[in-house]
């Protein structure tokens, strides 16, 4: 997007990314009317885990009414690219393509905590209007990605 760019790796089994996929939703659709892109890739290895098949991501997507590409890293060449290691891993870029945001959601692990801060979207506003995203970031918590042999 002309304001920057979201890349969540997430995937469809992991009950981290579950319990945060309403969240993550609603703030995909408001970073998208900020001038925000995002997109969504799950790198899983969908033949030990079928759950993370593209069809399944298919009906993940439509399930939770994505407005964002959902992406399947079938080689999990991208994923190795950006370092990603857990479900949910968010990236986070100004519009110079520079990685500003590497946190996590909100403070919410399995379970949604009410009223948490909503780091994500507020780094990823901050750097929309001032190029550069929060000093303090806490790393994303989640199910480890799923490597192939």
């Amino acid at each position: 997007g002309p304001e920057g760019t979201l890349i969540a790796f997430i995937c469809n089994h992991c009950p981290y990314v579950r319990s945060i996929i309403g969240r993550l939703v609603e703030a995909a659709w408001q970073l998208q009317n900020a001038g925000i892109g995002v997109a969504a890739i799950c790198a899983n290895d969908a033949e030990s885990y079928p759950d993370d098949s593209f069809p399944r991501m298919k009906e993940f997507a439509e399930a939770n009414g994505f407005t964002f590409p959902y992406l399947h890293d079938e080689s999990q060449h991208v994923a190795r690219a950006y370092g990603a290691v857990c479900t949910p891993d968010f990236f986070g870029f100004n519009k110079d393509l520079e990685l500003q945001y590497r946190g996590r959601l909100d403070e919410s692990k399995t379970q949604p905590v009410p009223n948490a801060r909503r780091e994500l979207y507020e780094a990823m506003m901050q750097f929309a209007q001032t190029g550069k995203g929060p000093k303090e970031q806490i790393a994303s918590m989640g199910c480890s990605i799923k490597w192939r042999e």
